[in-house]
């Protein structure tokens, strides 16, 4: 096998990343690599100017990082025994920023979850697995969602 050296793992804090996670912890443990999990904050839209409205978007993203911050903390305290592991958040386009952060943290391996989203929400959304493979310069190890087993 390759040298790894750093195995990035994005979550969304979904059973299906959960999964991927713990098989990116595995293969970590195994050879000997780095994890990191990557939490992707997305764009949230521009609201309107009303003074009536409550709701700040720069506020609202702060409070949405520090939560993925603490989310990922926890994930490092229970579901990374056996490799070292170190967390970012980003924010922006989710597999865009998940690549950006490959490329600049050096990842050998991205293990990334499929939700297998079919259908019109493929369609209206994309897949976010199927983009980072797309356009990630390392190798991408996607993990199937359990629930897709029987479809």
């Amino acid at each position: 096998m390759f040298p790894v050296k750093t195995v990035l793992c994005p979550t969304d804090f979904s059973e299906p990343s959960q999964e991927a996670l713990k098989i990116a912890r595995e293969l970590a443990s195994q050879v000997g690599a780095g994890l990191l999990l990557v939490h992707v904050v997305p764009v949230l839209p521009a609201l309107p100017n009303d003074p009536n409205y409550v709701l700040k978007v720069p506020e609202y993203e702060r409070l949405l990082h520090q939560d993925a911050d603490e989310k990922l903390a926890q994930l490092v305290k229970e579901e990374t025994k056996g490799a070292t592991a170190r967390t970012m958040v980003g924010h922006g386009d989710v597999a865009d920023e998940i690549v950006r952060i490959a490329e600049i943290e050096k990842a050998d391996l991205i293990v990334i979850a499929t939700h297998g989203t079919t259908g019109w929400r493929r369609f209206m959304f994309g897949s976010v697995a199927e983009k980072v493979v797309r356009l990630a310069k390392c190798p991408v190890l996607t993990i199937r969602n359990p629930q897709e087993e029987g479809t």
